[in-house]
């Protein structure tokens, strides 16, 4: 499957509109006399379930076709994709499996089980194996929480949507873990506003995307880190470096104790409550 295109961020614009929501761009004036900088930010927290990643699910379930749809669809995930996924299919009626880790926290599993998927648990060395049973066994498709070039595109929508919302943008920063909304978020703005720079913010802890376009190579992601950032600690994939990289997005890195004051500044100035995972930008 070839990389998006700009085209397909915006074919998935009008796929997704009926299934997620616009987010609001919001703003601090305090926040911006004490950063002196002006700041928006894109409220991704208040997506459908609660993260931008339904964004790239709903794209990829809704384009498929009617027969390979009533298959179903196929995930390892321990976090929101999951849960987006499941909605996602939910949303057009269609199977779900979400291969999730034995360890998974109890209310990720309530997530996706409350969007009606079913979870499979394993070890987390066995869910890609557990993946490829389910296809092999049921026909299932896979939805890849970042390679998947249909993904890419459903998470572009949110850049697409802040370039809408906001004049003037000089700077655009997003989290990055795999790179999906990195990917997308770069491929958009590169498209439709190229004077505008974006940047990727990761852990310190998980620091492989830094590396990687530094070095102009993909390098393996830390073995086993820690971070409040759970969100981010997959590797940089193949399909959001090979977007990022010609478009020469940059990477800095977080410390634990600043992402968790940024999560705590912006509820007290913003009162919007995001996770640490967020807090990196």
């Amino acid at each position: 499957m070839a990389l998006p295109t700009i085209e397909d961020v915006r074919l998935a614009a009008r796929r997704i509109e009926p299934y997620t929501h616009r987010t609001p761009v919001m703003s601090s004036s305090r926040l911006n006399d004490e950063l002196g900088i002006d700041v928006v930010f894109k409220c991704e927290n208040l997506q459908k379930v609660g993260a931008f990643k339904a964004r790239g699910a709903t794209n990829a379930v809704m384009s498929l076709p009617g027969e390979a749809a009533a298959r179903g669809v196929v995930t390892h995930s321990s976090g929101n994709h999951g849960a987006a996924l499941a909605y996602a299919a939910a949303s057009r009626g269609i199977p779900c499996v979400v291969v999730m880790p034995r360890d998974a926290p109890e209310i990720k599993l309530a997530a996706v089980r409350g969007y009606g998927a079913e979870i499979v648990l394993c070890e987390r060395a066995e869910r890609e194996a557990e993946c490829r049973r389910q296809i092999d066994e049921r026909g299932m498709t896979l939805i890849h929480p970042y390679e998947d070039p249909r993904v890419i595109a459903g998470q572009g929508t949110a850049a697409l949507e802040l370039l809408e919302q906001a004049a003037g943008l000089e700077l655009v920063i997003a989290p990055v873990g795999g790179g999906g909304l990195l990917s997308g978020t770069a491929l958009t703005v590169s498209s439709l506003a190229p004077g505008v720079s974006v940047w990727g913010a990761e852990p310190e802890a998980v620091d492989d995307a830094q590396r990687s376009l530094e070095s102009g190579t993909l390098q393996p992601a830390p073995e086993n880190p820690a971070s409040w950032g759970d969100g981010l600690l997959t590797g940089l994939g193949q399909n959001p470096f090979a977007i990022l990289k010609p478009r020469g997005v940059r990477v800095v890195t977080v410390g634990e104790r600043a992402m968790l004051e940024a999560a705590w500044t912006l509820a007290r100035r913003l009162k919007v409550v995001v996770e640490p995972s967020a807090a990196t930008v």
